[in-house]
């Protein structure tokens, strides 16, 4: 039976498991590892392909599923970091293991109390003060994006963030990008409008769906609301699950990987 490393290259192609977790590699901290593992099964998940492709889904989730089963693992992690090589007879990547059930352990479904639990941990941390300024530096000050990256904000959070912004740059841990310095008072105008057309755009839909506050309703909601925007919460979602559900408390992310989003 092929080892780990084939099966990555067969299903990922690449033997680098950092990379299998869309991960940069060494340096990447065990919030990082989980999150990643999360973004990717949701990809593979047999439950979430389409029904030609669950053939392939299976073994693929269940290879995706040793790769973060070993670099979660302190000892087979320094292994495979120092060597190259994993364990294929040790306990972690046992064949019996169900790696469905294990994956479900992981990241049990969130409620909106998470999500309110979450943000009022994350708000005005120093996890939220380094997204900020990591998604300052990766949009190169563009606004637009940064406010569409940044977990938890709306429009309302604008002032703050940019507060967080030329605190950085009078500091001079960023530098002054003129699109942040010199952004045209439109451009900020046209950016409220449409975060206040899309919040009375998903509240109109809310009625009209008879929707409420639960997690049920906010899925259906997001699901008739625009391919984009879908994608955007869907997002946010996913980073809450990966980064609030998980068996142990859970660690600081490390300012080097923020995705370009929630």
């Amino acid at each position: 039976m092929p080892g780990l490393m084939e099966r990555c290259e067969q299903y990922f192609g690449t033997t680098d498991l950092y990379r299998v977790l869309g991960l940069k590699g060494k340096t990447s901290c065990e919030g990082e590892i989980r999150r990643g593992y999360h973004r990717v099964s949701l990809k593979v998940h047999p439950d979430r392909v389409p029904e030609e492709e669950k053939d392939e889904a299976t073994p693929k989730f269940q290879t995706l599923g040793k790769v973060y089963a070993v670099l979660i693992d302190k000892e087979q992690r320094a292994v495979y970091d120092e060597q190259g090589i994993v364990d294929e007879e040790g306990e972690v990547l046992k064949e019996d293991r169900n790696w469905e059930e294990y994956w479900r352990l992981l990241f049990k479904k969130i409620t909106t109390e998470d999500i309110k639990a979450f943000e009022e941990e994350y708000i005005g941390s120093e996890e939220e003060l380094a997204d900020v300024k990591e998604a300052y530096v990766d949009f190169e000050g563009d606004m637009d994006r940064i406010m569409e990256s940044v977990l938890c904000v709306t429009y309302k959070d604008e002032p703050r963030i940019r507060k967080i912004i030329q605190a950085a740059i009078d500091s001079g841990e960023v530098s002054a990008y003129d699109t942040f310095v010199k952004e045209p008072k439109k451009k900020r105008t046209d950016r409220k409008k449409r975060a206040l057309a899309e919040a009375a755009e998903a509240e109109e839909m809310k009625k009209e769906l008879g929707l409420g506050e639960g997690l049920d309703d906010l899925s259906a909601l997001i699901q008739s609301r625009q391919k984009d925007r879908k994608q955007q919460m869907d997002n946010f979602l996913e980073d809450m699950e990966a980064k609030y559900c998980n068996t142990s408390k859970k660690s600081k992310k490390n300012t080097a990987s923020k995705r370009g989003k929630k």
